[in-house]
């Protein structure tokens, strides 16, 4: 899994490198996801600029990391375009996450 991590003040900006998120990438996804929040990061924006499939599996790799930080956190997904964004809207996902056009206006968003 081609995941980048950057902090930003206190927020954690995981950039997912990765082309396709489907269910052969998914368990890297959901481990990695879990690795940062069991590591004590609450403010999460993972960037999907690059990723232009996601499917079920991928999908659900999110939702475990929204569970996993429960109220005391955020997962907030910055750039995704495309399929990526049907996906969301067809799944009502993007009631879930909040889904923001760049890194910088999740970050701007999660640090206000």
């Amino acid at each position: 899994m081609n995941i980048t991590d950057e902090l930003q003040g206190n927020i954690l900006v995981l950039r997912v490198g990765e082309t396709r998120l489907d269910a052969a990438r998914a368990p890297a996804l959901r481990e990695e996801l879990l690795r940062h929040i069991d590591a004590g990061h609450s403010q999460i924006v993972l960037d999907l600029s690059k990723t232009d499939f996601l499917d079920s599996s991928g999908l659900g790799a999110l939702v475990s990391a929204v569970k996993r930080l429960g109220s005391k956190g955020t997962l907030a997904i910055a750039g995704a375009q495309g399929a990526v964004t049907r996906l969301f809207s067809l799944t009502r996902m993007d009631r879930v996450f909040a889904l923001h056009p760049s890194v910088d206006a999740a970050v701007t968003q999660l640090a206000g």
